[in-house]
């Protein structure tokens, strides 16, 4: 029993060493002005529409923490290969067999999960100072655009293989889905459609129906861009 103790020690030790590895390679000590720049537009926002008098339901928390998600999950997935490149250790991971499974599949994991605690940290945060929401279907629901968009800029990394490149295209594309809202607002097409605002002069049960369709589209699209991406990191001679 001693033995298998310790053999479990050391895998937990082991485990929790390479997660602070790859988060200190994937955030590069950046990570924390992301998330400032987050935690202050989220106040911003609060304070501007609670003075204006704004309606506080779960619409409002939702379209509230859709931009702060954004923003966490921007920095990691958009400069995630350029920071392996920095660190030198690019040429490392290559010679790792089945390199996109066991190295930026696990990373890919890891950023999503934190990301969605603190963005449940968020949606605390507005159950407290704003108005009672669920807080895991808050959260979960959220987090569609935002595992959508991070999928497509770590498919996006993996092209242009460059983390300026990356985030001009990214915040085009970004200005482009949010000048397309209005057009595609009734429709599952709409990338930030908002779950909790049914439209006017819209049955809720055909809404309700749009909203599903809509993130099985998210989903799905985020996990084609994950697979192109690591599909992308078979092609040693274009990395190194």
């Amino acid at each position: 029993m001693k033995i298998i103790g310790e053999k479990t020690s050391n895998m937990l030790d082991l485990f929790w060493r390479m997660v602070k590895y790859n988060m200190r390679i994937i955030f590069a000590n950046r990570f924390i002005w992301f998330l400032l720049a987050a935690l202050a537009f989220y106040i911003f926002i609060a304070v501007t529409n609670v003075l204006d008098g704004q309606n506080l339901d779960d619409g409002f928390v939702y379209g509230l923490q859709i931009f702060p998600g954004l923003l966490l999950i921007f920095y990691p997935m958009t400069f995630g290969i350029q920071n392996d490149l920095d660190a030198g250790i690019l040429e490392i991971l290559f010679g790792i067999p089945d390199y996109r499974y066991k190295v930026w599949l696990v990373r890919l994991i890891m950023v999503f999960l934190l990301v969605f605690l603190l963005m449940f940290g968020f949606t605390m945060l507005s159950s407290v100072l704003l108005v009672r929401v669920d807080l895991f279907d808050i959260t979960s629901q959220v987090m569609f655009p935002v595992f959508f968009m991070g999928s497509m800029a770590f498919m996006f990394s993996t092209i242009i293989k460059n983390g300026n490149g990356t985030a001009v295209v990214m915040v085009i594309i970004g200005v482009l889905l949010l000048m397309l809202t209005n057009a595609f607002e009734r429709t599952q097409w709409n990338v930030f459609l908002n779950p909790f605002e049914v439209p006017d002069r819209l049955n809720e049960m055909v809404w309700q129906s749009i909203a599903l369709k809509n993130r099985i589209f998210l989903s799905v699209g985020a996990l084609v861009f994950i697979l192109y991406g690591l599909f992308n990191l078979q092609k040693r001679e274009k990395f190194i």
